[in-house]
């Protein structure tokens, strides 16, 4: 549609250079829709491409992006044509009706505590590796702690430490209830700040947190990626070439898609 309205003046003259082609040239009607159209939806653009990727994390951009389309995006303007502002609020009630949020407000405790939960279930299906390191790292404090000690003299910051309170009397579910308390207090991380880098950096601050948010960083925004594999897939597998084994396909489809 943009390329159209930016072509109109050439499209107009080849269209009215020849008889049979006359009456298809764009009227002063036709182009008002056009802009029209074109006011409304080339904003979305540069979002669809973006949420597309699959070199990145994507999903968690979803929600601030449905914001940012309600507050400023597909927001109505006063030099809005009366088709550009049906046209926002068509694609604002679908994505209302898609992706529901009301009352997310009121379901935090219950997000929290399905949080808890599933941590708590990963914990216990990494049980045996757990126990494992555990296992490792006191064998290697009992054979440190047989070594003769060095003697160390103090230094002057030690004598003003105060003593942090230990919390080896909370339960397990506790421990993990106060990280997600502490994780959702920590300051916001800056827009342009890679996700993956983030918890990176804090994943000895949320060690558990951490692994539950990578398990949901990895589920792309869009289906784009998926669809480009069957595209990739399409034009591999044709009537010329029927006769590919399925291992042959994954082979092709994985070079084709990594080199």
């Amino acid at each position: 549609v943009s390329r159209v309205i930016e072509q109109h003046k050439a499209i107009s003259q080849v269209l009215a250079a020849d008889k049979k082609t006359r009456h298809l040239v764009p009227t002063w009607q036709d182009m008002d829709v056009l802009e029209s159209v074109n006011e409304a939806i080339k904003p979305l653009l540069e979002f669809t491409d973006s949420l597309s990727g699959e070199t990145y994390v994507s999903v968690s951009y979803l929600k601030p992006v449905l914001h940012l389309f309600r507050t400023e995006v597909l927001k109505h303007s006063d030099d809005d044509t009366q088709l550009t502002k049906d046209i926002k609020a068509t694609v604002m009630d679908y994505l209302n009706e898609k992706y529901d949020d009301d009352g997310t407000d009121n379901k935090i405790e219950t997000i929290k505590t399905r949080a808890a939960s599933e941590i708590m279930n990963t914990e216990e299906d990494q049980g045996p590796s757990t126990s494992h390191q555990t296992e490792v790292e006191e064998a290697e404090g009992e054979a440190a702690a047989a070594l003769p000690a060095k003697k160390q003299r103090k230094t002057l910051g030690s004598f003003f430490k105060k003593l942090c309170p230990s919390n080896t009397g909370l339960t397990y579910m506790q421990t993990v209830e106060g990280e997600l308390e502490n994780y959702l207090m920590a300051p916001d991380a800056d827009s342009e700040t890679e996700p993956l880098d983030w918890w990176k950096m804090h994943e000895k601050t949320f060690p558990r947190v951490s692994k539950l948010a990578q398990r949901y960083l990895c589920i792309p925004a869009t289906s784009s990626p998926s669809e480009r594999i069957f595209s990739t897939g399409g034009n591999i597998v044709t009537c010329h070439r029927a006769a590919l084994k399925p291992e042959t396909v994954d082979r092709l489809v994985f070079l084709a898609l990594n080199l």
